[in-house]
């Protein structure tokens, strides 16, 4: 092979590794397209109830790394108290979650977080929290990986 032949494979080769590394890094997804991804009603980060499922949207909860996933909360849900291992953020999508942060889920203690809302988790905090008629959907996103502790 001529050293132009070969410096064009290896470009060619480097080219495409890198397309594909980015490839995965990329995502858009339509709602959807979201929806027809498989969901599950446990997982790393999630509460482990019948009533919340969980999708992940992009990296994986059990590794290291960057993830975000999307919880579908059905109408008059409770979470009790917990925490994570990592530091989370979130955004409420839709429906209205009733967030708290605290040892123990009382309804007193929560506050109303209408679509459009953002709150935190951070490591270790204890938090609950709790739908009424209209269910959430919120999308959480972490640093992994994650893990879910009940206080009781």
């Amino acid at each position: 092979m001529t050293p132009t032949r070969c410096a064009i494979l290896v470009l060619v080769l480097a080219t495409g590794s890198l397309s594909a590394a980015t490839s995965q890094q990329q995502r858009r997804l339509t709602p959807d397209e979201i929806d027809r991804i498989a969901s599950a009603t446990g997982g790393p980060g999630t509460s482990g109830l019948p009533g919340v499922a969980m999708t992940v949207l992009y990296g994986d909860p059990k590794q290291a790394g960057l993830y975000t996933i999307r919880l579908k909360v059905a109408p008059d849900t409770v979470i009790e108290a917990h925490t994570h291992k990592d530091t989370r953020t979130a955004t409420v999508v839709s429906g209205t979650w009733y967030f708290g942060y605290g040892k123990k889920n009382t309804p007193e203690e929560v506050r109303e977080l209408p679509a459009g809302s953002f709150y935190t988790e951070p490591a270790g905090d204890a938090h609950f929290a709790r739908t009424h008629a209209d269910g959430a959907v919120v999308l959480i996103t972490g640093y992994g990986p994650t893990d879910t502790e009940y206080l009781n």
